[in-house]
């Protein structure tokens, strides 16, 4: 199985750097380099301002071998979430696909930065749980979005809750379900310090018995990034018996077997 497409990627990383040719080249480069043939642009909203669809349309007639898609990761940043709903809303027909992710809880913490290990030891575990997987369904439920990204990023630093959050993950799914969103299979857990894939194969498992369909990403920050981990993914879902991956156009799902 070799997998082809990565719809998790950041061009701009996390600071605002206008779309040019010199600045995206690079990226359809490395993905032709590596045997990728299909890749979503997704920077964050927040840096939405960046995000030039002529460009785009310049690296798409730079390079007609790729399918380069018009992406958009969409969070819960309080300070840029408004503004980012707002431009998503207006360029709804120019996007190809929109990634739905919680990066913030409670308080306005950004749980997933690095060093925030001190803080996850000072909450209650739980709660950051249940505050994290209410925040994601709200996101599966917000119409906004095509595909859920990296669902249990949660576990980051490798904190694990107490409580048996079975029922809860259940009706997340449901909600992805009925929503007909896809869901991430990120290598990006494998380079993070919990080690893990996100999501993990009890969620993988899970939603493969509701029918959830699944997209592959690297949530690559650099472009040398894309891909990686892929050799070790496509064994991974060789294992779990997931044999097809969910592609987008203009928000329009299509399947392909692997």
């Amino acid at each position: 199985m070799r997998l082809f497409s990565d719809y998790h990627l950041h061009p701009q990383g996390h600071r605002l750097q206008p779309y040019t040719l010199e600045l995206l080249q690079p990226w359809a480069d490395h993905a032709r380099a590596i045997g990728l043939r299909d890749i979503a642009l997704t920077d964050h909203d927040r840096y939405h301002r960046g995000v030039d669809f002529d460009e785009i349309d310049r690296l798409r007639a730079a390079n007609p071998d790729l399918k380069i898609r018009a992406g958009i990761e969409l969070d819960n940043d309080l300070v840029h979430s408004a503004a980012g709903r707002e431009w998503v809303e207006k360029n709804w027909d120019r996007l190809d696909f929109v990634l739905g992710s919680v990066h913030f809880l409670r308080g306005d913490w950004a749980f997933d930065h690095a060093g925030e290990e001190a803080e996850f030891a000072r909450r209650d575990i739980d709660e950051v749980y249940a505050d994290y997987y209410e925040r994601i369904h709200a996101m599966a439920a917000s119409g906004l979005v095509d595909c859920m990204a990296h669902l249990d990023l949660v576990k980051i630093f490798g904190f694990r809750p107490i409580r048996d959050f079975g029922d809860v993950l259940d009706a997340v799914l449901s909600e992805i379900h009925d929503a007909d969103l896809a869901m991430e299979l990120s290598t990006a857990g494998w380079r993070k310090p919990v080690g893990e894939l996100y999501p993990s194969d009890e969620i993988i498992r899970q939603a493969m018995t509701k029918g959830i369909p699944f997209t592959t990403a690297s949530d690559g920050h650099s472009h040398v990034q894309q891909g990686e981990n892929f050799v070790r993914l496509a064994t991974k879902m060789s294992e779990l018996g997931i044999q097809e991956v969910s592609i987008f156009e203009r928000h329009e799902r299509a399947t392909v077997v692997l």
